[in-house]
């Protein structure tokens, strides 16, 4: 398939020019100004997370998306990621069936473990079934996937008996598993014959080639379908490196902090990010030249299909994230593709 490109965004809770935290509400309506102008800047795709945390304004990215659906016309819309753990594989499809309708064939849905777990105590889940909670439900949502009834049995949800489950879709719902990086989730996702999508967010790109290696290799074990192969990574665009780098730290410091004291990681800095936005590391942030050879480098590296740019990290503001996708749009994109010709 053609080289795709898209954003994504976590709905982080920004800050005004004046440096006031936004209202959730505030952000929600700022996301979705955000993809209507990745949408006239020529983005692919626009994916938007799940999280039950203060730090994140989005806990339901379906209703975020449907209304991003009714004003933009051409891109993609989809997830990253839900949290199909601690969610019902029928209602996931059923909502994005939806979607798919609602935005006439334009969704298409990431799944994942999720790397944050305060929606397992918040929906009734026991973290101590992390990896059984998500091997049952992809297995259920991938029969769900075939729109036909299903009949299936586990232990983590009640059995179906030739259950038939609506609205279908037009054309089929696009998939993806997001994959932080274990051989044993990358060969998951080949079983199923699903989209491979690596969230590399640490450490060179050219750290995952194994990983890819490893999707090839599985997929023609299990005879499965070849389907696309993904990167999400974080990033910033300005129109020069300092301001990209300028602009960009004060967010990644907050979010790094914030997360790192719950999971003891060390204070970060500003050595570490500029280490991450240099060539070693997995932060796609300066100037668009800088960011287009970065992803272009990506590209030829792993051998993708799609490249999404996670534009969005802490309390950057949304002026700075609108300039970034505009740039993402009408230089880093037409950029990459030159160096790729």
């Amino acid at each position: 398939m053609a080289l795709e490109f898209g954003l994504d965004t976590f709905g982080d809770i920004t800050r005004s020019a004046d440096g006031t935290l936004l209202t959730g509400a505030e952000t929600i309506r700022n996301i979705v100004a955000q993809a209507e102008l990745a949408d006239r800047v020529g983005v692919d795709f626009f994916g938007v997370g799940e999280h039950h945390r203060a730090e994140f304004a989005v806990s339901a990215p379906e209703m975020v998306l449907a209304a991003i659906a009714s004003r933009t016309e051409r891109i993609r819309l989809g997830t990253a990621v839900t949290v199909l753990s601690s969610d019902d594989p029928v209602r996931v499809y059923e909502r994005f069936a939806t979607l798919d309708a609602v935005s006439n064939g334009r969704a298409e849905v990431v799944l994942g473990r999720g790397s944050f777990t305060e929606s397992f105590p918040l929906f009734g889940y026991d973290l101590r079934d992390y990896e059984a909670l998500f091997e049952e439900k992809l297995e259920l949502f991938v029969e769900l996937l075939k729109e036909k009834p299903v009949t299936w049995s586990g232990t983590m949800r009640a059995s179906l008996d030739n259950a038939d489950v609506f609205p279908k879709t037009e054309n089929g719902l696009r998939t993806w598993v997001g994959v932080g990086g274990s051989p044993e989730s990358v060969v998951r996702v080949a079983r199923h014959g699903l989209g491979l999508m690596l969230a590399i967010i640490g450490g060179p790109a050219v750290r995952f080639k194994p990983f890819v290696e490893l999707y090839h290799r599985s997929i023609a074990a299990f005879g499965t379908p070849e389907h696309p192969i993904a990167v999400h990574s974080p990033g910033h665009i300005a129109d020069s490196d300092e301001e990209a780098w300028d602009g960009a730290y004060a967010g990644f410091e907050a979010m790094n902090n914030t997360i790192g004291r719950e999971r003891g990681w060390p204070e970060y800095s500003r050595a570490r990010f500029q280490n991450d936005v240099g060539p070693a590391g997995a932060i796609y942030s300066g100037s668009p030249e800088r960011v287009a050879q970065k992803i272009a480098d990506t590209v030829r590296t792993l051998g993708i299909s799609r490249f999404d740019l996670k534009y969005a990290t802490g309390t950057l503001g949304h002026e700075q994230m609108m300039r970034s996708i505009e740039l993402y749009g009408t230089e880093v994109i037409p950029r990459v593709r030159e160096l790729l010709s």
